[in-house]
C-alpha cells in the first residue's frame, strides 16, 4: 500500500487568516440624536452642556461608532467634539455605523502588519471566517501581500482560486 503524502503540509504555502487579526473589544454605536433638541436640532450651548455631563468612562477600551439616527444635519465639529471626550477612553472612534468602524479597524491593522514572513512565499488568504471580517479587508490584505508574496490565492488549500503570481 502506498503512503499518503500531505503535499500541502510539506509545501511552503502560508495561510493568511484575517480572522486571526480580529481585535477583541466591545463595539458600540453612540447615537447623538439623543443630544439634539427634539432629535433634530443641534443647539450648541445645550449640546456642549450635555456632553460635559456625560459619563465617558463607560466606553473604556471600546470601539465606538458615532452616528445620528435621525435626518438631522450635524456640523462636523459636533463629532469632533465628542471624539475629544472619547479619546482618553476608547480604542478607536469613527463616524459611521458598526460596519464602517470595523472596516477602519481592519484597515489600520492590515496597514501595520509585519508581512516579512510572507516574503517570496505562496500565500493563501483564507476565505471563511466566524468573525465579522469586512469584505474590504480581503482586498486590503491582497494588495498588502502582493508586494512581498510569490503568489496569492483565495480559499482553502484544497480548493483555492489563484489571484496573483509574481513575474
Amino acid at each position: 500500500m502506498k503512503e499518503i503524502i500531505n503535499r500541502v503540509a510539506e509545501s511552503q504555502l502560508m495561510t493568511f487568516n484575517l480572522e486571526d487579526h480580529y481585535p477583541e473589544g466591545k463595539r458600540m454605536v453612540l447615537d447623538i440624536s439623543q443630544w439634539l433638541f427634539e432629535g433634530f436640532i443641534l443647539k450648541e450651548k445645550d449640546f456642549r452642556a450635555t456632553i460635559a455631563e456625560h459619563n465617558w468612562e463607560q466606553y473604556k477600551d471600546s470601539y465606538v461608532a458615532l452616528s445620528c439616527s435621525t435626518d438631522a444635519i450635524i456640523p462636523g465639529w459636533a463629532y469632533m467634539l465628542i471624539a475629544t471626550k472619547l479619546e482618553p477612553f476608547v480604542t478607536m472612534v469613527a463616524q459611521g455605523n458598526l460596519e464602517d468602524l470595523n472596516a477602519l479597524v481592519y484597515k489600520s491593522i492590515i496597514d501595520n502588519l509585519d508581512i516579512t514572513a510572507y516574503q517570496g512565499k505562496p500565500v493563501i488568504i483564507k476565505g471563511c471566517s466566524n468573525k465579522p471580517v469586512p469584505s474590504n479587508a480581503y482586498i486590503w490584505a491582497t494588495i498588502r501581500l502582493q508586494s512581498v508574496a510569490k503568489s496569492i490565492m483565495y480559499g482553502e488549500a484544497c480548493s483555492s482560486v489563484p489571484l496573483y503570481k509574481k513575474k
